[in-house]
């Protein structure tokens, strides 16, 4: 396996650039896991108050908004606790260069649900971030200094 780490930089070395970008984005997610478990995102209500204060300027659709104040102001914890999993899986998934494809999807989700309950200032971040995740799952930015190259060596197939 090791072998296949030092031979990904050899054959897709051209995605050289593209894996320090994701390494960098794993970091930057695990750091935002970090401040959120180290802050009190996880103990007092701080999603539904964000819901609550920028739902009405959101460009969401209606449905969406609906949803938003039927499930996520009501059961705040158990959303608060699956953003911060998907922030640490992300992160972890990045940094591996692990099923990168799949995560970024994730990750694009992700982005569009904070983009949609958070203000209009952090707007443009989150339009970057999605395109950066659609970029690499694309790309497929795991096979260069990441463990995807492994499988993509011996098994071809969509997620590697």
């Amino acid at each position: 396996m090791f072998l296949s780490f030092v031979e990904s930089i050899k054959y897709v070395g051209h995605l050289l650039p593209i894996s320090f970008l994701r390494i960098f984005l794993g970091l930057v997610y695990l750091q935002e896991m970090l401040k959120q478990y180290r802050g009190d995102f996880l103990l007092r209500p701080r999603l539904a108050d964000l819901i609550v204060e920028h739902l009405p300027t959101s460009q969401a659709p209606l449905w969406f908004k609906f949803v938003l104040n039927s499930q996520f102001i009501p059961h705040w914890q158990t959303y608060s606790i699956l953003i911060w999993g998907l922030h640490l899986m992300v992160g972890v998934s990045y940094l591996l260069g692990y099923l990168v494809r799949p995560t970024a999807l994730l990750a694009t989700l992700l982005s569009f649900v904070m983009m949609s309950i958070s203000g209009p200032h952090q707007e443009e971040y989150f339009k970057t971030l999605i395109a950066i995740h659609l970029i690499l799952a694309w790309v497929g930015a795991g096979r260069c200094l990441g463990v995807d190259y492994y499988f993509y060596k011996r098994r071809r197939g969509v997620w590697w």
